[in-house]
């Protein structure tokens, strides 16, 4: 019986060299845009609100608190939130957000939070209470370590001085790296969209890079702006939506061993990759907004050599069955309201039926990119084909046209080693 003891001893007091990590359990949610109750109450302002970004508060609350329910019996074990947290920097919507995940942090889920562009020194934050919108108070980026202290910032391995950024442990073979991209220092009347990586900060996260090399531990990324390019001519069309210099940031950090950053701000749903010139690969996994159509999150399993992703979407919420019908619906709208008045603004003078047909083509290409893995309908290769021949594109070629780069957006593993 004693040499039984001595053996049982030895397992519990001597570490295997074959121990395989557990798998974690990771869900994403992206660009909440939470805003209190406390602040929008019922009446004019609200209303006129509600109609001009197609957002029903009640269906977004609902929409928040079915998802948290859905990733805790999911089993998560890490939640990642990837800011644009509040509606627009309320201190009042971030107080009340962060009452949200206290109770599934007391049952155990683990959680890290960055900000994003909305978060904070909102100059123009609007409470909607009565009959016309009133200002609101925003915070300050010290005030954002000290509300979200206990969802990244109080346990994090390290702490960049020149942002909010900072490095959390998944488990003892995997870091995170959550970078703040967000350029809130230079709000003067309302946010600034685009981002960047602050010189400091990207040498403070190629040190970690270089020291997770050392020591063999797999690095992941978080922000809020996207990193690598989601569609053709991204960087051009909408610069406000992707980093400053993205392809030289993109490249520095892929070359010095980040295969993974998972992104949000654009507010849709897409999977894009960068190959850097030493055959690196940046994966920048996007994911779409929880306040509009179609209300994805993911859900991710990382194991020692892979990490796979799959993608949930909120069907229905109680007094509204048919949540995505109606949002899509609303979107539409809203998209084409603003495909128009952009087109305006460029001066070009389109003729009637060029300017139609291309209102419904970017219309639908944008509604299509919410949800990920674009597949073109026969109505969308016929507006495609009607703007080429108004535009009398002679070397138009339909079958050549590529709407969603590689690879797939909703589903997809990938190989960490």
């Amino acid at each position: 019986m004693k040499k039984y003891t001595f053996f049982l001893l030895l397992l519990f007091f001597f570490p295997s060299t074959n121990v395989v990590s557990q798998p974690v359990r990771i869900a994403i949610l992206s660009d909440i845009h939470y805003l209190s109750p406390e602040i929008a109450q019922p009446g004019a302002a609200l209303e006129k609100y509600e109609t001009a970004t197609g957002r029903n508060l009640s269906d977004l609350h609902a929409v928040l608190d079915k998802t948290l329910a859905e990733i805790e019996a999911a089993g998560t074990d890490i939640l990642l939130i990837t800011g644009d947290i509040t509606n627009h920097g309320e201190k009042q919507s971030h107080i009340d957000f962060t009452k949200k995940l206290y109770p599934l942090q007391q049952r155990g889920m683990r959680i890290q939070v960055i900000p994003g562009n909305h978060d904070i020194n909102i100059p123009d934050s609007r409470a909607y209470i009565g009959e016309i919108p009133a200002p609101a108070q925003s915070i300050s980026a010290k005030e954002f370590p000290e509300i979200y202290g206990p969802f990244g910032y109080n346990g994090a391995l390290k702490l960049d001085t020149a942002s909010l950024s900072y490095l959390a442990e998944i488990n003892e073979n995997t870091w995170l790296l959550c970078f703040d991209t967000n350029r809130y220092a230079e709000h003067k009347t309302t946010s600034v969209s685009g981002g960047r990586i602050l010189p400091s900060t990207m040498n403070w996260a190629l040190d970690i890079l270089r020291k997770a090399k050392a020591k063999n531990v797999t690095v992941l990324g978080m922000m809020h702006h996207g990193i690598v390019e989601h569609m053709p001519y991204q960087a051009t069309f909408f610069p406000g939506h992707i980093l400053e210099n993205w392809e030289s940031a993109a490249g520095i950090l892929a070359a010095a061993g980040l295969k993974i950053v998972f992104t949000g701000h654009f507010h849709s749903n897409d999977i894009t990759q960068f190959t850097g010139s030493a055959e690196n690969i940046l994966y920048d996994v996007e994911t779409g907004s929880l306040s509009q159509y179609p209300f994805p999150y993911r859900l991710i399993t990382l194991d020692s050599t892979s990490l796979s992703i799959d993608t949930r979407f909120i069907e229905s919420v109680p007094g509204t069955a048919g949540l995505q019908d109606k949002y899509r619906k609303t979107t539409e709208s809203i998209i084409r309201r603003g495909v128009r008045a952009r087109l305006q603004q460029t001066g070009i003078p389109f003729a009637d039926d060029a300017r139609e047909a291309l209102v419904e083509l970017l219309t639908g290409l944008n509604v299509l990119h919410l949800k990920g893995d674009e597949v073109l309908d026969e109505g969308m290769l016929r507006s495609i084909q009607q703007f080429a021949e108004v535009m009398d594109d002679e070397n138009f070629d339909i079958n050549s046209f590529q709407l969603d780069f590689p690879p797939a957006d909703n589903k997809l593993k990938i190989n960490l080693k």
